[in-house]
């Protein structure tokens, strides 16, 4: 029979995924996770924002970024004003401030549907893992590798391991959303 816990794994990546992708979204607070795919051209080579200066967020709407090596501050503007962020940095020479806006109505009910969505994707990648597992055990069986009753099993298995991180992708979209529409 083949290993439930491989499956089980698979989805649990999907829900890791799912809470990575939501640490994108900007929710009108500062979060210093929107800079994470952010490279910077540091001697020729794309060097993540993290590894060439300080981040930190000294009030509740703005995230700080100090460089190590000065001479760095217009490429990290540059960074963040060509990436898809919507946020237009400011500079004093030595440090860089990204002021997030109060986010509009409309704009959380944009996010909110965003959020809804991805939450959808991550569930048809969970049922995606079902039904490949399912499969398997279908295979096995034809192929008298298992018993109808060890099949039986085993998709009752599958079947509530699915449901657990079906459940946990709902209240990963329901905390979501309650924070993008918190004002």
């Amino acid at each position: 029979m083949s290993d439930i816990a491989i499956y089980e794994d698979k989805m649990k990546k999907s829900v890791e995924a799912l809470l990575e992708d939501y640490k994108t979204i900007r929710a009108g607070r500062a979060n210093p996770h929107i800079l994470d795919k952010i490279r910077v051209d540091y001697y020729n080579t794309p060097t993540p924002l993290q590894q060439v200066a300080n981040i930190s967020v000294p009030e509740a709407r703005i995230i700080q970024i100090q460089p190590w090596d000065a001479s760095l501050i217009k490429e990290i503007e540059k960074a963040i004003i060509v990436s898809d962020l919507g946020l237009t940095p400011n500079n004093d020479g030595k440090v860089i401030r990204l002021v997030f806006p109060e986010l509009t109505e409309d704009r959380r009910k944009e996010l909110s549907k965003d959020v809804k969505k991805k939450g959808e994707n991550a569930k048809v990648a969970i049922r995606n893992v079902r039904r490949d597992a399912n499969d398997v055990f279908k295979k096995q069986n034809k192929a008298n590798e298992i018993s109808e009753d060890e099949l039986k099993d085993a998709e009752d298995s599958i079947q509530k391991i699915t449901d657990k991180y079906i459940t946990e992708v709902d209240k990963c979209v329901d905390d979501k959303i309650k924070e993008v529409m918190t004002v």
